[in-house]
């Protein structure tokens, strides 16, 4: 096990790890107890009663949080004509089609979230081996396959987060920056919360949320009161 640090020690030591606190006091707490020097990340992780062998359990899409993620997204979008001007309009920060390809395969990534057009997917779908391993590959389910690009590209900077339950059945979702209010990050949790209950396969038995933890970046992880459905 990895040796954790004074700060972190000292941090832990003020959290009651037998205790599942309501979502509102584990958030208070999680940002009282972050000891980094910048604005730290709010994360959620929550562990669901799924079997993720089974294709019909696999939980994976994107919601737009409704105060954002405190992060500015840098859009690429591989599109083609009228296709590429709605997405320059909308304020994508790259677009284009064969020259990003190229650029991409020589191992430029200055961006954090790719679309595609349906007709860019044959070319798109070259960068596979590229694109999958980090998350980036484009996908129908969070929006990020569609001719509706403005949409899309509007979507992701107003702050749309992407879901995807791992091999462990868990879920790890941003909901805001330390920095922000309290409200805020609750309201997001909520929204990330209202979407994994509608997301819920119909063939899961059991209990749905096992486990639901929230930490800051560096910060040690509070457990949250479970729900129940």
């Amino acid at each position: 096990m990895a040796k954790k640090g004074k700060k972190y020690i000292e941090a832990l030591k003020q959290i009651d790890r037998s205790t599942s606190y309501p979502i509102a006091e584990a958030i208070e707490l999680a940002k009282k107890v972050d000891f980094t020097k910048f604005d730290a990340t709010v994360d959620v992780s929550f562990r669901l009663g799924i079997d993720t062998k089974k294709a019909d359990q696999q939980i994976r899409g994107a919601v737009v949080l409704p105060n954002g993620t405190g992060k500015t997204q840098r859009v690429l979008v591989f599109a083609k004509g009228e296709k590429a001007k709605e997405a320059e309009a909308a304020g994508a920060d790259y677009v284009g089609d064969a020259e990003y390809i190229n650029k991409i395969n020589q191992g430029w990534f200055e961006f954090d979230v790719v679309v595609a057009t349906p007709d860019m997917m044959g070319e798109v779908g070259k960068l596979g081996r590229t694109l999958g391993p980090k998350g980036l590959m484009p996908n129908p389910k969070t929006g990020t396959v569609t001719f509706d690009v403005e949409k899309a590209v509007n979507e992701i900077k107003a702050g749309k987060v992407e879901y995807r339950a791992d091999k462990a059945g868990i879920v790890h979702v941003p909901i805001g920056k330390a920095s922000f209010d309290d409200e805020k990050l609750v309201e997001n949790y909520n929204t990330i919360l209202d979407t994994l209950t509608k997301a819920k396969p119909a063939s899961s038995k059991g209990k749905y949320f096992k486990n639901i933890t929230v930490s800051t970046t560096m910060g040690p992880g509070l457990r949250v009161e479970s729900v129940s459905l």
